[in-house]
């Protein structure tokens, strides 16, 4: 693979710079299979729900199959202060190859799991331990791979460098999504159920593997060499980024909220919102989504660096802007029918990227490098677990009430707070990180 190669002005003269193709995909592929495991759990979540969780009401396994999910979001919190702390004592590249195998350690068990039938309450108490694994290992990874991303880039392409945590996160959800539509193809729902679902389970442990192999030969990064004396210094580092980063925090939990609500809407919880509540082909479903999420791939990097040519917060403004406005409208649009679906799921993800697109570099400059790890860790994961992991739960419940259109009425609310909270956010393009 060839590097590729961009242009920047500094001291009245052109000089080139080398993109470093091969650190940025080394520390994103293993980025990329955190984000399969952690997806396919609730994209399969409808096939495999009686499997640990038997009733005679279908709706009632999926909701305890989901209810799973939004636990071990509660647990990233936790992963992520331990692990960031961990990282920023210990360096970024460890802490990376910890969580990977975590999550394929979790991906695996999952898929080999015996049912409730076989052995009884052990089955959902694995598979929430399994989860639970996971849980902790999402909360460091997130923090982590994009402190290595912005950590190692140059303050005047800090938003192209980080672009290449969502486009490894975007190939990640689209071979989710394709190997959803492939297996609804070729196997009848009967055959999902029984044993279908375990497939990307079992492919997502062995990818862990290829990801461990890949993460091996990453370097550690020279701001943690330079700063680690100052990390293992620090006493309650957890209290500093509250008593002194106060409004980081604040900004940090504003944008996240908005963010998580995203992408689990569009990515996880409308999948089987839509196969389940509104009667949609759940070879659509997965089609719309595949088609969205290869352009969620393609725009990552030229957004990425349109922000480092013209600032973080333009793109933010917009995405979240937009994002209030237009939300409630595009739920009409969730029914049976590919056009309709391939709208909803294109407009909502493609006003994403402005986010996701530069969410390492937002995150990584709110920080100093003595606490980058344990600051986004902590305060990121605890708003993914408060508004990400209760998504499909919340829409499931609000459908079985009768009415789903008031968690887009929360979404849009939602966005609407973080949009007023990116306004006070500073502009940090070419700024070098604290």
């Amino acid at each position: 693979m060839t590097d590729d190669a961009t242009e920047t002005v500094s001291s009245g003269r052109t000089e080139r710079h080398r993109l470093p193709i091969r650190q940025l995909v080394a520390a994103s592929i293993g980025n990329a299979v955190e984000w399969y495991d952690w997806t396919i759990y609730a994209a399969f979540s409808v096939y495999f729900a009686g499997a640990f969780f038997p009733s005679d009401n279908a709706t009632l396994s999926l909701i305890n199959t989901l209810a799973t999910f939004a636990l071990a979001f509660f647990f990233r919190p936790l992963g992520g202060w331990m692990l960031g702390r961990f990282a920023d004592l210990r360096g970024r590249k460890t802490a990376m190859l910890l969580t990977i195998s975590l999550m394929a350690g979790g991906s695996l068990l999952i898929g080999l799991l015996p049912t409730y039938t076989s052995i009884g309450w052990a089955a959902p108490l694995l598979l929430v331990l399994a989860r639970i694994g996971q849980g902790l290992s999402l909360g460091g990874e997130v923090s982590n791979a994009s402190a290595y991303l912005a950590e190692i880039a140059p303050a005047s392409h800090r938003g192209r460098y980080s672009s290449f945590f969502y486009i490894s996160t975007g190939a990640a959800l689209l071979v989710a999504s394709l190997l959803g539509f492939g297996l609804t193809s070729a196997l009848t729902d009967e055959q999902l159920t029984s044993y279908g679902w375990r497939i990307p389970f079992i492919i997502g442990g062995i990818l862990g593997i290829v990801g461990l192999w890949l993460r091996r030969t990453l370097n550690e990064t020279e701001q943690f060499e330079e700063n680690k004396k100052r990390a293992k210094a620090l006493k309650n580092p957890l209290w500093l980024t509250l008593t002194q980063h106060p409004k980081a925090v604040g900004q940090l939990v504003g944008f996240s909220m908005v963010s998580t609500l995203c992408y689990y809407t569009f990515f996880s919880a409308l999948t089987p919102f839509a196969v389940e509540n509104r009667g949609a082909d759940a070879n659509d479903v997965f089609l719309a989504l595949s088609i969205a999420t290869a352009l969620f791939i393609a725009l990552q990097y030229p957004v990425g660096l349109l922000s480092d040519r013209y600032g973080r917060k333009p793109q933010l403004l917009v995405w979240s802007g937009a994002t209030a406005v237009l939300i409630v409208p595009l739920s009409t649009l969730v029914r049976p029918g590919l056009g309709g679906l391939l709208v909803v799921f294109c407009v909502g993800i493609v006003l994403y990227t402005a986010m996701t697109s530069i969410a390492p570099a937002i995150m990584s400059e709110l920080f100093p490098t003595e606490l980058r790890g344990l600051g986004i860790g902590a305060w990121y994961n605890l708003t993914v677990a408060v508004f990400g992991g209760t998504a499909p739960l919340v829409l499931q419940g609000l459908a079985a009430l009768g009415a789903p259109v008031a968690f887009f009425w929360y979404v849009a609310a939602g966005s609407a707070i973080g949009f007023a909270i990116i306004l006070t956010l500073p502009e940090t393009r070419n700024i070098p990180l604290r």
